[in-house]
């Protein structure tokens, strides 16, 4: 009976064991479970920001592809506007010279028609004071024509 009384305790004893163990154990089960909630949360963040970054990474690269499009548009639009204008001052030179070219020509032409000009004036001088010499023998020889006839009427 002592020894039934003895295995009881122990029987009790191990159910008491048992129990505690089954407590530890659904503790432990339990907080496996919370580790692996836990665990899968993190991971389904985990993949939400690597999603998240991808579309960062793409939209990062369509920026970059379309910063380097625009700055390739404005360098090509400045060597545009640069070769206008070069070919306008290219233009602005040639007719600068142009002008210059025909400046002169009209000073020489405007000098040679001075020349003409003065010649001819100087010529119609000496012909008017020419004119003006006969007109002045030819008025004496009148007036001598006058007092001749006078004189022989």
């Amino acid at each position: 009976q002592e020894e039934k009384r003895q295995l009881t305790l122990k029987v009790e004893e191990l159910e008491r064991k048992l129990e505690t163990t089954s407590a530890q154990n659904i503790e432990f089960l339990q907080v496996i479970a919370k580790r692996e909630e836990s665990i899968h949360q993190c991971q389904l963040r985990l993949e939400e920001k690597s999603r998240e970054c991808s579309s960062l990474a793409r939209q990062l690269e369509m920026a970059i592809e379309d910063a380097k499009r625009q700055v390739e548009q404005t360098r090509e639009q400045a060597a545009s506007r640069e070769r206008a204008a070069q070919s306008k001052l290219l233009d602005l030179e040639t007719q600068l010279s142009r002008n210059k070219t025909e400046l002169n020509q009209l000073c020489r032409s405007k000098d040679d028609a001075e020349r003409r000009f003065e010649s001819r004036l100087q010529d119609l001088k000496d012909r008017l004071e020419q004119s003006e010499s006969t007109n002045r023998s030819m008025q004496s020889y009148v007036q001598f024509l006058k007092a001749s006839y006078d004189n022989v009427f």
